[in-house]
């Protein structure tokens, strides 16, 4: 199989990946389940809020017909488009902005509305947390912005990110229930975290913070303190609002193991040996790639083509100014790994966020193969340089390494490939 034909191969495993989580699908399938509790409620609103907002949203809107009634949809600005006559609001991610702050308002405003004879349909997806904010008395904007780009830099986790997240909002850790209340609200997920835990997924709109999830360690890892005002202090290091009944249903409909899933059953039809990683795959990007590089070692005895498969969120602690991702800067460290102690066999590996975006850039993730090495040498590129300067988007570029999908209407997390032989 020429190099060509092995991207192209890689290439169509992410499709697989992005098809296994088609967010339409899995709420048409959803609502079949549910048809019951759908047909007792009066009237059903839609709340749909993440990066498969729109998808999800026309999916229940086509479903359920006129019994839909009213609907907010929160999304990205690049996945943002009309959806039947409800409001579209383009939010910021990662970090919020203006638009982010609209949809938090009008999320709470329509669920306010509802009576109890209602059902709030709420459609979740990945990326949630930032497209849509309500921040709680004596928090602005500016320092929400402030807060979630040094906890972005300081190389935290989505779970540890989205604990400090959940603490200051309104709508955030079960916000939406209290605005909805007394009306039943039906949660349909599709989940970018380990454990498809609901309270961490867009920082759980429909899931009430549980106790003993502390925030002191992360906020001193950010530098957050000391120096902010008294007031988000305080809210930060508070105990978890308490809530009375809550009539929600929360039920994930599609995940990141799903889609592994299916890309190795995908590979496996095409003859290829694939070994899927059962557990997240996440943590520093070099202790990541370190783990990648010990499980492509094990097929070194395998005949013909062996895959990895993995899936999770590495983290990458920012000290550069340069323009890079999390799987884009994985697939650098991999190759430089690898240099390091070689493997002794082909290899070729695709690191990509199945929302088709890394990072601030355009590209979805990156390619390394045995070759990377020498392919920067020839455009003058030094990788410890790069890495330093967290500028992985510029060299993959320059290499033609980068891998660009655009927005997929999805997000289950990120997905990794590695083709041995």
């Amino acid at each position: 199989m020429s190099p060509d034909d092995v991207r192209a191969l890689l290439a169509d495993c992410f499709s697989v990946a992005v098809k296994a989580a088609d967010p339409a699908s899995a709420v048409r399938q959803a609502l079949k389940r549910h048809q019951e509790r759908v047909a007792k409620a009066r009237r059903v609103l839609i709340v749909a809020l993440g990066k498969a907002a729109c998808a999800m949203a026309e999916a229940a809107a086509n479903e359920l017909g006129e019994k839909a009634t009213a609907g907010i949809v929160v999304t990205t600005q690049e996945s943002a488009r009309p959806v039947a006559d409800f409001q579209v609001i383009a939010g910021g991610h990662p970090v919020p902005d203006a638009g982010s702050l609209s949809g938090g308002e009008a999320i709470l405003s329509l669920a306010r509305t509802a009576a109890e004879t209602d059902l709030v349909l709420a459609l979740i997806s990945g990326g949630g947390s930032a497209l849509a904010v309500a921040p709680k008395p004596g928090l602005t904007l500016a320092l929400k912005q402030q807060i979630t780009e040094a906890l972005l830099r300081s190389g935290a986790d989505i779970t540890e990110i989205n604990a400090v997240r959940r603490r200051l909002s309104l709508l955030k850790g079960g916000g939406l229930l209290r605005a909805a209340a007394p009306a039943s609200v039906l949660a349909l997920i599709v989940s970018d975290v380990p454990g498809d835990d609901p309270t961490i997924i867009a920082s759980g709109p429909t899931a009430p913070m549980r106790p003993g999830q502390p925030v002191e360690a992360v906020l001193r890892a950010a530098n957050l303190d000391h120096g902010l005002p008294a007031t988000v202090t305080e809210l930060l290091l508070a105990a978890p609002d308490s809530f009375g009944l809550c009539h929600v249903h929360n039920e994930i409909i599609a995940s990141n193991a799903a889609s592994v899933s299916a890309v190795g059953r995908f590979l496996a039809s095409k003859g290829i040996v694939a070994v899927c990683y059962q557990h997240w795959l996440d943590g520093d990007v070099q202790a990541a790639a370190e783990a990648i590089l010990r499980m492509m070692k094990l097929t070194t005895d395998q005949q013909g083509l062996t895959a990895i498969i993995c899936g999770g969120e590495t983290t990458v602690r920012v000290t550069g100014g340069g323009t890079g991702g999390r799987n884009q800067e994985l697939a650098l460290r991999l190759a430089q790994t690898e240099a390091a102690s070689p493997l002794g066999r082909p290899w070729t590996f695709l690191s990509a966020g199945t929302d088709g975006r890394d990072g601030p850039t355009q590209a979805a993730g990156g390619f390394a193969d045995s070759d990377t090495m020498n392919r920067l040498m020839h455009h003058g590129l030094k990788l410890k340089e790069i890495l330093a300067n967290n500028d992985s988007y510029t060299a993959l570029r320059a290499t033609g390494d980068a891998f660009i999908t655009g927005p997929t209407g999805t997000n289950v997390a990120d997905i990794q490939i590695a083709l041995v032989g």
